[in-house]
């Protein structure tokens, strides 16, 4: 701060004075200033949930809210979130080449469409969709990318775990353009709607021909979808064998109308697929009861369920790390205390 003799620097204050209103003016965003464009993630005609989290994450930026909807047929999806509320306008992008979610075709439409509208915020769900795109993006409109956001201050300020979730880190953005991922778990969906909104093309991209599209294999379950069930029930490694995870963790999950999860020591030692995996290198989770059978409790295991409402454990260690989050916990052979579980909850239905 610094003050000048009016007599002898009259012009030079004012064109200071000037200067430093104008640099105020563009330094400040305001509410008016901020539009968000956030992509929609879906399969099979179904809206991810973690999208409509994202959502309510997009909306705490204030401003406008857009959404993109891009696939083979993306029609259905559009006309779903166009009805959501927060959602001001649907860029829709229609092209069979974006139905299997490539990264190096996303990012150049999401590139596109910022370049065309300013959009001054992209957002996507943490998800294994959003994680993969919204990087290339960044590097494609030279800003740096905020990942796994938990909590919004304001339209340039954020808040997002470290260290294993054992700190939370405080993120101050500078960029133009803010790219963020978000955590579904710590935003709860949108839930109200309001009447249909305009929807419209998306802007033409770059269709990358370096990356084709071969085939994937799917496992097909009538269980609840792990990322947003109400209940899981997670298997460790002291189930000892796949037989074992089989019987025991999909039995008691099945009794429960649960989703089954592991954790990476099961993975690893082939109890189960690693879609299943929760942690900080799995999946993030936060249903209403988390049951963990067998597992220590390791800090990356942790960091991907400790945020459920109620935690329970079985283990044979009076002192994993497990029970010091848990809720609940029975200090027990699991190989009698969870098949009595399952019969008792036969029996119960």
């Amino acid at each position: 701060m610094f003050t000048l003799q009016p007599s002898r620097f009259g012009s030079l204050r004012k064109t200071a004075t000037l200067t430093a209103r104008t640099l105020l003016l563009r330094g400040y965003a305001t509410t008016q200033d901020i539009s968000t464009l956030l992509l929609v993630e879906h399969k099979d005609n179904t809206v991810a949930p973690s999208t409509l989290n994202a959502l309510t994450a997009a909306t705490k930026l204030g401003g406008t809210v857009s959404a993109l909807v891009a696939g083979g047929n993306p029609d259905p999806i559009a006309s779903t979130i166009s009805k959501l509320s927060g959602v001001s306008k649907v860029f829709v992008a229609k092209d069979n080449l974006y139905e299997h979610g490539l990264p190096e075709l996303y990012a150049p439409l999401l590139a596109a469409a910022q370049k065309k509208f300013n959009f001054t915020h992209l957002v996507a769900s943490h998800s294994a969709f959003g994680k993969n795109i919204l990087p290339r993006v960044a590097a494609l409109l030279d800003v740096a990318p905020i990942s796994d956001v938990i909590e919004i201050e304001s339209p340039d300020t954020f808040f997002r775990p470290i260290y294993a979730g054992n700190a939370i880190a405080k993120v101050k953005s500078n960029d133009h353009i803010k790219i963020i991922t978000v955590r579904g778990t710590a935003f709860p969906p949108i839930s109200s709607s309001q009447g249909e909104v305009t929807i419209e093309a998306a802007p033409d991209a770059e269709k990358s021909v370096l990356t084709t599209w071969v085939s994937e294999e799917l496992q097909k379950s009538d269980r609840p979808e792990l990322g947003s069930a109400t209940k899981v029930v997670s298997g460790g490694r002291a189930l000892k064998s796949r037989e074992n995870f089989d019987k025991l963790v999909y039995g008691l999950a099945d009794a429960l109308g649960a989703a089954v999860g592991g954790s990476r020591a099961a993975v690893d030692s082939n109890y189960c697929d690693n879609a299943l995996q929760v942690g900080q290198t799995g999946k993030v989770v936060a249903p209403e009861l988390y049951l963990a059978v067998g597992i220590s409790g390791a800090i990356q295991h942790i960091a991907g369920m400790k945020d459920s409402k109620v935690i329970a454990a079985i283990n044979s260690d009076p002192e994993a790390p497990i029970f010091q989050i848990s809720d609940f916990g029975l200090v027990t052979d699991l190989f009698t205390a969870v098949p009595e579980l399952i019969e008792k909850l036969k029996k119960s239905k």
